[in-house]
């Protein structure tokens, strides 16, 4: 069954030569040549194989061994296989499967369906999994179950991040449910890898299916995916003979998880090594925070303790500031993301029902230091405003912004949230899944984070769709945002009856930056000499970045408790 339900992506082509199929078909020597199955053409074997297995032709992607995979993950000469003979058991005493087992052990040289053990990418240690398909096509037994949790055990023991490349088609149907268990044994394993706040990473080939998929597989703290693997609980044709319908191109594969906020992202494999070295660089413990807050300091004192704040911000009117807050040149989150920060790595999803593009976060760094960067996201064209949705969030955005929040937490990072966005989405399908309830979520997590939390309001702070990303120690405000309830235009409508009057509304609100510096609801205004645009960010950048060192100098000397504390008596003050 498992045969008929997972094609080899590729076969080798093992006659002496090749017996053409159709007029004009060349002859192939043996061994020097593969075929790919996706394409149907032959390809010379080492082309294949110096392309990270990747058929030239059609690009389709050959299933690696489990020491292929290794040799181009790990640095040369690092990887030490643990657990590499596994003790044979056949709990249900099922007919035959020893002698499967001794059969495919005997083809593949491999003990069981995983290797494990540890190794260096780009000098940074970690402990290293891969599955095989050529063992029972990787299906999970007690004794991958068995090398998964010791190798997992002993990366919490040496406080090592775990990377495990997930391949499978589902259960050890021969071990029937000893096989189940493996899925519990796994995940409370790494329950307790997350709990001693080590890094567990998770990539997605083809296929990665069943009880894998349902434990170990979608549980790491960052999920990658090699480009058309077939991932899912269910295998597509059992789901078309269940519901006898045809299921729709795309459906399972990595492009479809991403789509719907299950994976991080799709990485080709090429790409894979350096990424998940990018990954594990921005997850080391910071060890040179007392020596960071120590430069800050010194910097601080050379610049002298001017605040940017004093009288430097151009009298507008309210409503002048609206309109400059909506301008389509005004740079997006994006940007000061690219512009403050170095080595941003964009992740996706909410884990629960889709990636929203209202809203952008991941990872960078800072002088060095690791940071979680999250923002809310407009487009500067038509089409970009249609895949953000205009800056306005839906549940699974407020959704993925918390994920973040909470892992940024785990790993001990500090948050820089970017907040513009008219309001959140209040559509239809965004009341079905919870709009209310997402936005309220975020506040009541966000309260007691026990890393500094920053937000800056660069356009529109648009009511609560806003705050959801604004409980911060320390909220600024650029000089030409503005933070209000609603719209002028809704205020108007609801107090004036008149939208038309959204400029005296404006004025009356009082949602500009010196308005809230006045009233004490924000800490800091980033000064525009010119209104914020692509021409002056970097200068804009410079004044974000210089203001930032301040931030992390008073916050990282923080203990959890008194973080969590400055914060709710921010908010209870007011």
């Amino acid at each position: 069954m498992l045969k008929n339900m997972f094609k080899k992506t590729y076969t080798l082509i093992d006659s002496k030569y090749k017996t053409p199929d159709k007029a004009g078909e060349p002859n192939i020597p043996a061994g020097l040549w593969k075929k790919c199955n996706k394409c149907g053409q032959p390809i010379y074997a080492e082309d294949v194989k110096t392309n990270h297995y990747i058929c030239p032709k059609c690009t389709g992607y050959f299933r690696l061994h489990a020491y292929q995979r290794i040799g181009m993950t790990a640095d040369p000469e690092t990887f030490t296989e643990w657990d590499k003979e596994m003790e044979f058991r056949n709990p249900l005493k099922f007919p035959g499967y020893e002698k499967k087992v001794l059969a495919t052990q005997e083809k593949t040289g491999l003990s069981e369906a995983i290797v494990t053990g540890i190794c260096e990418i780009d000098g940074q240690k970690t402990v290293l999994g891969v599955m095989d398909a050529r063992f029972i096509m990787s299906s999970m037994g007690y004794a991958v179950g068995e090398k998964i949790v010791r190798a997992v055990e002993r990366a919490t023991k040496e406080k090592l991040p775990v990377i495990l490349f997930a391949c499978s088609g589902g259960a050890r149907m021969q071990e029937g449910i000893v096989s189940l268990m493996q899925m519990a044994k796994t995940s409370a394993a790494l329950k307790r890898h997350h709990e001693a706040g080590q890094l567990y990473i998770t990539v997605l080939t083809d296929p990665t299916t069943g009880g894998v998929t349902a434990s170990f597989a979608m549980l790491g703290d960052i999920i990658l995916a090699e480009p058309g693997a077939l991932i899912g609980f269910a295998g597509p044709r059992v789901i078309e003979q269940t519901i006898g319908q045809k299921l729709p191109e795309g459906f399972q594969r990595s492009e479809f998880l991403l789509e719907h906020g299950f994976i991080d992202k799709i990485v080709c494999r090429d790409e894979m090594k350096k990424a998940l070295s990018q990954i594990l660089k921005l997850h080391k413990p910071y060890v040179h925070k007392e020596v960071f807050v120590e430069k800050l300091a010194e910097e601080e004192e050379l610049r002298g303790k001017e605040n940017s704040v004093s009288g430097e911000c151009e009298k507008r009117s309210a409503w002048e500031t609206v309109l400059l807050s909506r301008q389509g040149d005004r740079p997006v989150a994006t940007d000061y993301i690219h512009a403050v920060f170095d080595d941003f790595m964009e992740f996706a999803g909410d884990r629960y029902y889709k990636d929203d593009g209202a809203i952008v976060g991941g990872i960078a760094s800072f002088h060095g230091m690791p940071v979680t960067v999250i923002g809310q996201e407009k487009g500067k064209n038509t089409k970009d405003n249609i895949k953000h949705n205009f800056g306005m969030p839906s549940p699974e955005g407020y959704r993925k912004a918390l994920r973040l929040m909470k892992q940024a937490e785990t790993f001990g990072r500090p948050i820089i949230c970017f907040v513009d966005t008219p309001g959140a989405f209040c559509g239809l399908e965004a009341e079905e899944r919870g709009q209310g309830e997402a936005i309220a979520r975020n506040l009541f997590e966000m309260t007691d984070l026990t890393v500094p939390v920053l937000s800056i309001v660069i356009g529109e702070g648009g009511s609560g769709g806003a705050l959801a990303m604004a409980v911060g120690n320390e909220v600024w405000m650029m000089e030409n945002a503005i933070y209000s309830i609603l719209s002028p235009e809704g205020f108007a409508s609801i107090l004036y009856k008149d939208s038309k009057k959204a400029s005296d509304a404006a004025r009356v609100m009082k949602i500009t930056a010196n308005d809230l510096l006045e009233l004490g609801l924000i800490e800091r205004i980033i000064p525009e000499q010119e209104p914020a645009s692509g021409e002056n960010i970097t200068v804009i950048a410079d004044e974000m970045t210089m203001a930032l060192e301040e931030f992390f100098l008073k916050y990282l000397t923080m203990s959890k408790e008194e973080l969590a504390n400055q914060r709710y008596d921010r908010f209870r003050r007011m």
